[in-house]
């Protein structure tokens, strides 16, 4: 029998969220519609068939434009089954009105790509693609009380990328660039699927793992460590041996009990897990600790 991470839990309630949202703004979309048709066929006015601009607007800012230009399409055929008239006689202002109608979605649909382009860049390291430190602590402070509440461990991992400062200093910022790029790429393939991974300074990441035990997650952080360990990187436009890149990583664990998890649990998950990550670091790097 399968049970449902922490993770996978939260998706799930954010897909119901979403089947939701989408099911509402298509019932007001529809009906804003509908009422908009029977205005226009009864009156005929221009003020009123301008209304036909709020389900375009709505549709847009909702949904992507691959989807609601057929409502746009939809809008110009009402407009002419309430006004039968127009059909055959363009006139200049039928004209600018059907243009104004796909107009209207295109400057709606901008906005909405150009806000959810916001959206992500604020929730996105810039260098890795990796969460970066907001998008991770929303995750942290969800995700600790339902592993809790299930009874489920969650470990955090922090790691960083050994002796960067000497490869900046022997081959530029350039290349220490490319490591840390390099590093977060890898971070992305090997985190898990209910995992969150991100970057939250130079070449420092942090990657929770619900569900997951201390001796698991040691697995896992020691499979990635053996896997940056074995690229050969491209740095600077410089190809390096395997072996140039190496991390070392700190585990903690949050084992499970009663008490409910307060904002400061997740500080204190990730400060013992920086702990670990320096004694990594003084037992001589290229090594996971818990």
């Amino acid at each position: 029998m399968h049970l449902t991470t922490p993770g996978e839990e939260h998706r799930t309630v954010l897909d119901r969220i979403r089947a939701l949202s989408v099911s509402l703004t298509l019932l007001l979309v529809c009906g804003t519609l509908a009422v908009v048709f029977l205005l226009d066929r009864e009156t005929g006015a221009a003020p009123v068939q301008h209304l036909y601009y709020v389900p375009i607007v709505l549709a847009h800012l909702r949904f992507r434009l691959r989807a609601a230009l057929p409502l746009t399409l939809a809008v110009v055929v009402l407009y002419h089954a309430a006004n039968p008239e127009v059909i055959g006689h363009y006139g200049e202002a039928t004209l600018i009105q059907i243009v104004l109608f796909f107009s209207v979605g295109l400057v709606a649909a901008r906005m909405k790509h150009d806000t959810l382009r916001i959206e992500r860049l604020a929730l996105t390291d810039d260098l890795t693609g990796l969460h970066n430190l907001r998008s991770f602590e929303a995750h942290l402070r969800s995700t600790l009380p339902l592993c809790r509440a299930r009874r489920q461990p969650v470990s955090m991992v922090v790691l960083d990328v050994d002796r960067l400062k000497s490869l900046n200093d022997r081959h530029g910022h350039l290349a220490g660039a490319d490591a840390v790029r390099t590093v977060g790429r890898l971070i992305a393939e090997w985190v898990p699927p209910h995992g969150i991974a991100c970057r939250y300074g130079g070449d420092e990441f942090a990657v929770l793992l619900p569900e997951c035990a201390a001796d698991e997650a040691l697995g896992h952080a020691d499979t990635l460590r053996e896997r940056i360990r074995a690229v050969a990187p491209m740095l600077a436009g410089i190809a390096f041996p395997a072996g140039t890149l190496s991390i070392s990583a700190g585990i903690a664990c949050d084992v499970p009990r009663d008490a409910v998890a307060g904002p400061e649990e997740g500080e204190a998950l990730f400060r013992e897990a920086d702990a670990a990550l320096y004694r990594a670091k003084e037992g001589g790097r290229n090594r996971v600790s818990v």
